[in-house]
């Protein structure tokens, strides 16, 4: 027999209880589960609401994601935690930037910038040799003259939109534009020419190289344990759905793969992408015989005009890919669960089984941005 606590109410739940909560977590994989018996495992523990909270797993911590404000938990080389806890701008609440499509563009680069933050929060406390004595780092160059020319704030702010920008062109080279050349190589070799089955073999490709990408970084030890705080982050959100209070042992048993993580959402713009792209024509001359605008399409090579046709199409891509994570996370049928599968798939090379340290990071970035208001977060 397990004790569960729910506002102030002791549950006693049997291991089979335990056991049917862990199953039922894992039904989004597209398990046969009967929906009453996950109906009623869900009464049995209190499962009141989806959360709008969110994070990502950064250097041996944990960022987290609220309405109100942003949390970043780290655990240093000595064994302490500390959290770094910053409010949501202004911009972030307005009525405009929740507006569907709007709110996806927004999330898409947003998320980007606050990555980045958090990345560097982490990573200033890992300066350290061998013998784990911290080590004075000296700016480099780049670095030093921000700093004559603009105070330490400014400066990094520079810094972090400049990590952003060269993440942006990186993406853009790995996802875009390779996928494009290799798409095209092949055509020529197998002399297709219809428009959607060119895209269609760019968007295969392109999920190729995300696969292939993710599989490599994987195996790297320092990711390895991002990916276990990942698997943490996930394991936190899951108990605090739950209604459970936030402890390791409740945390523990909570599945690793969540239907409305990030990965998720970077596959379904990967398929998004196949459809949106496919107006724009692999042919110049499609364009070329428009009055006005043919001119212009034909002063610049068709490749470099697709490319810049595919990066302004890429905030609608977002836009869409988000609202329909937004669907499917606040439903729960045979096609919001086909339409998670594939993400919860991929979840199983991002995300590890954490330790107990690590969930307590996780669990210490959670319960600084959950609100007071406990309807604020709902998704």
């Amino acid at each position: 027999m397990i004790e569960l606590e729910r506002d102030g109410v002791y549950m006693n739940l049997s291991d089979d209880n335990k056991n049917e909560i862990e199953s039922s977590q894992m039904s989004g994989v597209l398990d046969e589960v009967d929906q009453n018996k996950t109906d009623s495992v869900q009464n049995l523990c209190g499962i009141a609401k989806k959360t709008s909270i969110g994070g990502q797993a950064v250097i041996e911590g944990v960022m987290m994601r609220g309405p109100e404000k942003i949390a970043t938990a780290v655990r240093k080389p000595d064994g302490e935690i500390v959290v770094d806890e910053q409010p949501l701008g202004k911009g972030r609440k307005s009525k405009f930037v929740k507006l569907p499509i709007i709110r996806g563009c927004v999330n898409f680069f947003d998320s980007m910038i606050v990555g980045v933050k958090s990345l560097m929060f982490s990573a200033k406390f890992f300066d350290v040799d061998d013998d784990g004595n911290e080590v004075e780092q000296e700016p480099g160059k780049f670095e030093a003259w921000l700093e004559k020319k603009l105070d330490s704030e400014k400066a990094m702010n520079v810094i972090i939109y400049c990590s952003v920008i060269f993440s942006m062109f990186l993406s853009i080279g790995l996802f875009i534009l390779l996928p494009t050349l290799i798409a095209g190589f092949l055509t020529d070799f197998m002399q297709v020419h219809n428009n959607t089955v060119l895209t269609l073999i760019e968007g295969i490709v392109r999920i190729a190289i995300f696969i292939v990408y993710l599989s490599l970084v994987a195996q790297m030890k320092d990711i390895k344990r991002v990916f276990m705080y990942h698997g943490a982050e996930h394991k936190s959100i899951f108990c605090y759905e739950s209604g459970l209070p936030l402890t390791v042992e409740n945390v523990r048993i909570q599945s690793r793969l969540h239907p409305r993580c990030g990965t998720s959402f970077l596959l379904i713009v990967m398929v998004i992408s196949i459809l949106v792209f496919s107006i724009i024509p692999w042919q110049q001359e499609s364009f070329t015989h428009i009055p006005v605008i043919g001119v212009m399409f034909s002063a610049m090579p068709w490749a470099i005009w697709r490319l810049i046709l595919r990066l302004l199409l890429l905030p609608i891509v977002a836009g869409i890919s988000y609202e329909i994570i937004k669907f499917a996370g606040r439903h729960d049928n045979w096609f919001t669960r086909a339409i998670s599968a594939p993400g919860m798939w991929f979840q199983l090379i991002t995300t590890n089984e954490p330790e107990d340290d690590q969930i307590e990071v996780a669990i210490r970035s959670l319960k600084a941005v959950i609100p007071e208001d406990k309807t604020a977060d709902v998704w």
